[in-house]
């Protein structure tokens, strides 16, 4: 009677079987240490496989594994990611005409930017007319400015490098927003095709 009911016990938890290095098939109510380097088979009662256990690994070979799987899980979020973007294009571009023309609008503002900053130039131009015409007096000695024109000389020349570095910074942002526009164009001309999931 104990001897059924400690069966009936392994048998509720599985029976693990194996063959071993020489050869032998081995059978026990848990894993089984002989056969730790190779695969091991849990059996149900009815005798049915339950579940497989691979080979106890080493460090190195836990490492390589945890690597691999790192690597598996970076690569399906990656993918996972590419699609959202896909999407999120094909949802915000229908066709060409709407992405040419967010890129008419998107350049039109920045051409307006530096539109104004050109406007801002004519008048540093104009200012430094009237600043030459000051200092023609002292051409010969420019030392002998009083300070006030001196200072004013000064802002001018900050006021003039600041702005042509803000219009070179807005023709970068042209090219930033040329380039970006390209890059997008690239990838949905495969994706309107119907290429690309």
């Amino acid at each position: 009677m104990l001897c059924s009911g400690l069966l009936s016990t392994a048998y509720a938890q599985g029976i693990f079987t194996c063959t071993d290095a020489r050869g032998k098939k081995i059978t026990s109510d848990r894993p089984i240490p002989e056969c730790m380097d190779r695969e091991q088979k849990e059996l149900n009662a009815s005798g049915t496989v339950k579940r497989s256990l691979g080979p106890t690994l080493t460090a190195q070979e836990v490492s390589a594994q945890e690597a691999r799987d790192k690597k598996v899980a970076e690569d399906r979020a990656r993918v996972g990611e590419e699609r959202r973007r896909n999407r999120a294009l094909l949802t915000r571009y229908q066709n060409q005409a709407a992405h040419d023309a967010e890129r008419a609008s998107a350049l039109t503002q920045v051409d307006a930017v530096i539109q104004t900053a050109n406007k801002r130039m004519a008048e540093l131009a104009e200012q430094r007319k009237a600043l030459d015409n000051e200092l023609e007096f002292y051409k010969n000695d420019p030392s002998k400015a009083p300070g006030y024109l001196k200072r004013r000389v000064a802002e001018f020349q900050d006021n003039l490098v600041a702005q042509q570095r803000f219009i070179a910074n807005q023709q970068l942002e042209k090219k930033r927003v040329n380039d970006r526009f390209d890059e997008e164009l690239t990838r949905l001309k495969p994706l309107w095709a119907g290429v690309v999931n």
